[in-house]
């Protein structure tokens, strides 16, 4: 655990749900931890008790990857802990693959067809998951992702060749798309097992977050937009070049400042917490700092975001990491670019640089 941690309430310490199995964090709200092949290792989703038009069941924040271990895990929780009542919902915080693989594959009641339910997703997400899914527009591989990441210096050959080659990554981690979805709007409000839990929509991590509040138990599903232990992963994208997602998720970071401090923080990843607002200010602090070293590097020399890279990140870092940690710092070089405070320029080697304006 890191300094900034110990700020932080872990209400059930080190204590995790079993693989395949469930844990109660408040009445009806139960923690499923599956696990992810990445170096963020895990995934955690919701489970909670529910009623739709008279009808008892559960519904069900988030998915995991489509992977033959997070299926069979599922079939466990769907065996023994649903109490042989049905799925009505899958509600889905973002596009991305750990969170909307296996949607589909849920809402179609898993691998024995169990019930039919419907994908409840914002439209922002729901549009770009359809756009990932049979276009090569995401940053982790592609034609497209290799020549945005060779713009902003990547020139190492093996690299961009590795990436060309992950231009399936995102079907192959989210085999399909529901072809319906129940539209979910930013101050909507749904009742879930009783219970009042209004839409908060944020912006920068993904086109149109959807995290979770309910004021009557102080809860928040925040998906990822708030974690306890890393800084969510802000990226400019090949698909929105000139984009400024940084500027985008400081703003909707203060929509979670307005709920009340005891409020239990139920992440995506990492462990549920409280001190919400001492994690945010934590947050703020940490791209205050970067934004900082940004300028003076820049004021240095004109500098690229793979120049920026290895002062924003200090360890080793795979392709898979790469193409996060080149997308962050671009987040934060065009942030000071979009606010006016640098210029960029295209060098002879066609790669783009920032300066002080």
């Amino acid at each position: 655990m890191n300094a900034l941690e110990h700020q932080l309430d872990y209400v059930f310490a080190d204590t995790l749900p079993e693989s395949g199995g469930v844990m109660e964090v408040a009445p009806g709200v139960f923690w499923v931890r599956m696990p992810l092949p990445f170096a963020l290792d895990h995934i955690n989703l919701w489970l909670l008790r529910d009623e739709v038009d008279g009808e008892r069941g559960w519904t069900i924040v988030d998915c995991g990857i489509a992977s033959d271990t997070i299926r069979a895990n599922w079939e466990r929780v769907f065996d023994s802990v649903l109490d042989g009542l049905p799925v009505l919902r899958v509600i889905v915080t973002h596009c991305h693959p750990d969170h909307l693989g296996l949607a589909d594959w849920i809402c179609n009641g898993g691998d024995r067809k169990r019930w039919h339910a419907r994908l409840w997703i914002s439209l922002g997400e729901y549009a770009m998951g359809r756009v990932m899914a049979v276009g090569d527009v995401s940053n982790a591989g592609g034609e497209r992702a290799a020549r945005h990441f060779a713009r902003h210096g990547l020139t190492d050959e093996a690299s961009l060749e590795t990436l060309r080659k992950r231009d399936s990554y995102y079907p192959t981690l989210v085999p399909s798309i529901a072809p319906q979805f129940r539209r979910m709007r930013d101050g909507d409000t749904l009742t879930i097992g009783g219970r009042k839990w209004e839409v908060v929509s944020g912006y920068g991590h993904s086109p149109e977050h959807s995290a979770l509040f309910c004021a009557e138990a102080r809860l928040l599903i925040s998906g990822d937009m708030v974690l306890p232990r890393i800084s969510t992963n802000v990226s400019v994208f090949d698909i929105e070049p000139e984009g400024n997602p940084l500027a985008l998720y400081l703003e909707s970071l203060g929509r979670y400042e307005t709920m009340p401090a005891d409020t239990l923080v139920l992440p995506s990843h990492g462990k549920p917490f409280r001190g919400m607002h001492t994690r945010i200010a934590q947050l703020r602090d940490h791209h205050r700092a970067r934004l900082a070293e940004v300028r003076e590097a820049c004021a240095s020399r004109a500098q690229s975001a793979a120049d920026i890279v290895p002062m924003m990140f200090k360890r080793k870092l795979d392709i898979h990491q790469m193409t996060f940690a080149l997308g962050e710092a671009l987040a934060h070089l065009h942030l000071l670019w979009l606010d006016g405070e640098l210029v960029r320029r295209v060098g002879d080697d066609h790669v783009i640089r920032f300066s002080p304006a």
